[in-house]
């Protein structure tokens, strides 16, 4: 029998973000899990060195590249909209979870449990506090990208990345490794090629 739960997160890639936003570039679902993929890694790793915590940072790039993945079948619904009402949230949500679990019906019986971890928001304090990093890794691909189209003289954005930097700063509050991010990270996202190599002294 053929199992089809990765070619089907393969089409990733053909979901476009930002629909209701005109685009400088356009960005698919794949690219963004690909960027909190490695944010949410980052974040934990800030974490364990800095902080003291014993985060699976592995883990979290996982659910980072998973974290969107019922989008194949609910397509991308506007931040705005997802969160217009709290019965709106919770309305969105439930669909997220029939589509999460029509995913995980797409591979072998012997396989589920492994993803279902992957999808499932359950776990002990080290889980919920790794999941809230992804949730913060997810903001940052958001700015990120809200910067990227400011640069390229795209002014679509503008209200877009003023509400997701408050969103990050809030976070950063309760959230060490979000505001070291911020600090570390953050500032050299605009710069051209040059400026990222040279800045380091590599040439």
């Amino acid at each position: 029998m053929s199992y089809s739960f990765f070619a089907t997160v393969s089409r990733m890639k053909y979901i476009d973000r930002w629909a209701l936003m005109r685009n400088a570039r356009e960005e698919n679902l794949s690219e963004h899990s690909l960027e909190v993929a490695m944010i949410a890694h980052a974040l934990c790793v800030i974490s364990n060195t800095r902080y003291g915590k014993k985060l699976n940072a592995e883990k979290a790039a996982l659910i980072g590249l998973y974290h969107d993945a019922s989008e194949i079948i609910t397509g991308d619904m506007p931040t705005p909209v997802k969160y217009y009402t709290s019965d709106l949230r919770r309305a969105y949500r439930e669909v997220e979870a029939v589509a999460e679990d029509q995913l995980l019906r797409m591979l072998p019986e012997d396989l589920r449990d492994s993803y279902a971890a992957v999808f499932s928001e359950e776990g002990d304090e080290n889980e919920q506090y790794l999941r809230r990093l992804v949730k913060a890794a997810d903001k940052f691909s958001a700015l990120i990208k809200c910067m990227e189209e400011r640069e390229a003289g795209n002014l679509e954005f503008r209200t877009a990345e003023l509400s997701t930097r408050e969103s990050i700063e809030k976070m950063s509050r309760d959230l060490p490794e979000v505001r070291d991010f911020m600090i570390d990270f953050l500032p050299s996202y605009g710069n051209t090629l040059d400026e990222l190599i040279g800045a380091q002294g590599l040439r």
